[in-house]
């Protein structure tokens, strides 16, 4: 079976409920997609939470190596990685209280989608977070 993401409906409840969101792959560069998005959403109320082993913090707020790394609960992971990283993410993400995956624009991964499908995640791939909360969220 393919993957699928959730109804409008759904994503516009997951963005109107989530408070904390755990960004992975976030770069310190404002060049950067993940940077520009992450800030967005901070500027929208937003809690974002840096994940990158690379920087020591991005918008203000420390970053963490991985998921299994952050001390704090978060509601969401958003990620910011090629595809063939998200199984690995997937995995790591299980381990976490979180249960809404969303992996960026352009990333797509079948693998990592059962695997938290089978966990009960709401799995959200290939979507702009920026977009569908600029669309669906007034």
């Amino acid at each position: 079976m393919a993957w699928e993401n959730p109804s409008n409906d759904r994503l516009k409840e997951i963005l109107e409920t989530v408070k904390t969101i755990a960004v992975v792959g976030l770069s310190d560069n404002p060049e950067r997609t993940s940077y520009q998005i992450a800030k967005i959403m901070q500027e929208n109320g937003y809690r974002i939470i840096p994940v990158n082993p690379t920087v020591e913090e991005v918008l203000g707020e420390k970053a963490y190596p991985s998921l299994m790394d952050v001390p704090e609960e978060f509601d969401m992971i958003n990620v910011f990685r090629r595809p063939e990283y998200l199984p690995e993410i997937a995995k790591e993400a299980a381990k976490t209280n979180a249960r809404i995956f969303w992996a960026q624009q352009g990333i797509v991964n079948e693998e990592a989608y059962h695997y938290l499908k089978e966990r009960d995640f709401t799995v959200v791939m290939d979507l702009c977070i920026k977009v569908v909360h600029a669309v669906l969220v007034k």
